[in-house]
């Protein structure tokens, strides 16, 4: 890892990869293109920490129900590209820029959120949302994946309302997230939990009780389609009052854009269950009725909404679409356009930005050379080392294909921050990282000595 420059109280930082780390690179998209898992395993007997085929191969023991072994190859990544951060680089100061439109840079991304996804699946929600939050610092203004999709669900598992809250007050004015429906939701929720605590003054719980009674009237109207979706998805019928209307009727839900169809079907598929409280679903009703008298009423902010549904969410962002791919949300993967579905989809480099910036590439030769040889395939996962433990060992996985059939919240697109090419370091920058991915095991650092130095 170097750092590429500094300038407004941000550090940019770029991994780059050494000639022998360049070469497995190109093995590795050889060992791609033969869809062979086990020509992956013959790349790492010789490079057993390339980090992008211990991603690719962590995805393969995963569809296998193998998750053991899955962890432990996210794990092997995060550890060996920890082993080349800069003595500068700093996971918790929230001034570290990592630029998603460098391809060294996104597999840091994805084994981020790989590990944050095994860690919600194991109950550690707490832990998962500090994930979440670590990859929304490395380029919170664009967003590359799209957290902005998850962090509420996070916060609320870990029953951080507070937190969720004041990141909800500090970000709307710029960035719109009324405008998101798990926002909409998510929020109106966690003022309702907190108004539930009993440790918090009569008048606290008094005044998140009204909020949230107003945030909740405000997303139905806004998204009157993902009200009968959430109840039949809580397995609750509506009343005839409900369900007959115009407004929540079926209707609601076949006449809003696909864009918006998938931001629903994203988030009822990650948080219906947090709405299944009987506390929960008496005050949810009690607030459809309020938005139904509205309705009726002809209240203008009705058709203000409707209006604006229509124009806002013509189609999604890229970084969205990323997103949904890698949340394998089966309703929402089903809502992708035409375009992203036809188009082939790596595991290890999901949609990558059409800005893409190149520090090296594959030579023509790589590209149009013979898949390697039968006899690599007869290779077993036990034979490259693990760091922690001895698990890897006896475990062979089945065959398996390997390719995997700034966030803006539906404006403009913004632009990028400023540095399209990729500046010079001084000589003080050359010399502090020096660190690179080389492929080979990385030596263990010593207790007491400060991170990435060698």
């Amino acid at each position: 890892m170097r750092l590429l420059e500094s300038k407004k109280g941000l550090s940019f930082f770029a991994f780059e990869h050494s000639e022998e780390y360049q070469q497995a690179q190109h093995k590795f998209l050889v060992a791609v293109e033969s869809m062979e898992p086990n020509n992956i395993v013959v790349l790492l007997q010789t490079s057993p920490y390339h980090v992008d085929s211990l991603l690719q191969l962590s995805d393969a023991c995963r569809f296998q129900e193998d998750q053991e072994m899955a962890r432990d190859l996210v794990e092997r990544a995060l550890y060996s590209m920890e082993c080349a951060f800069h003595p500068l680089f700093s996971l918790t100061s929230g001034a570290c820029r990592l630029d998603y439109r460098r391809p060294e840079n996104r597999s840091f991304y994805l084994a981020l959120y790989k590990q944050m996804s095994f860690l919600e699946k194991r109950g550690c929600p707490r832990t998962a949302l500090e994930y979440c939050k670590l990859i929304l610092s490395l380029e919170p203004d664009e967003d590359p994946l799209c957290m902005l999709l998850l962090i509420d669900h996070l916060a609320l598992r870990a029953r951080n309302y507070e937190y969720l809250i004041r990141l909800f007050q500090e970000w709307e004015a710029h960035r719109n997230l009324s405008q998101l429906p798990n926002f909409a939701f998510s929020v109106s929720l966690a003022y309702f939990l907190l108004s539930q605590q009993t440790d918090l003054p009569e008048h606290e719980r008094s005044s998140a009780r009204e909020k949230a009674s107003l945030l909740i009237q405000q997303a139905l109207t806004m998204f009157p389609g993902v009200l009968l979706p959430l109840l039949e998805s809580c397995s609750v019928r509506p009343d005839i009052t409900v369900s007959s209307h115009s407004f929540f009727g079926p209707n609601a839900e076949i006449s809003q854009p696909p864009a918006l169809s998938q931001l629903v079907s994203l988030y009822l598929g990650r948080s219906h269950f947090l709405w299944k409280e009987p506390a929960t679903m008496s005050w949810l009703e009690e607030n459809v009725h309020a938005v139904l008298q509205t309705v009726d009423a002809g209240d203008p902010a009705v058709e203000a909404c409707e209006n604006r549904r229509k124009v806002l969410y013509q189609r999604a962002p890229r970084n969205i679409h990323r997103h949904v791919i890698l949340s394998e949300i089966k309703e929402a993967v089903a809502a992708l356009p035409p375009d992203v579905t036809t188009q082939s989809v790596m595991g290890f480099d999901p949609l990558p930005p059409s800005d893409t910036i190149y520090s090296y590439v594959r030579p023509e030769r790589e590209r149009n050379s013979v898949i390697w040889e039968s006899q690599l395939c007869v290779c077993r996962l036990r034979s490259f080392p693990s760091p922690s433990n001895a698990r890897a060992e006896s475990r062979q996985p089945r065959k398996h294909d390997c390719r995997l059939s700034s966030f803006q919240p539906w404006g403009e697109a913004r632009g990028r921050s400023g540095w399209g090419s990729e500046p010079q370091p001084g000589p003080e920058q050359a010399d502090a990282g020096c660190a690179r991915h080389d492929g080979q095991l990385p030596p263990e650092r010593p207790r007491g000595t400060a991170r990435g130095r060698r």
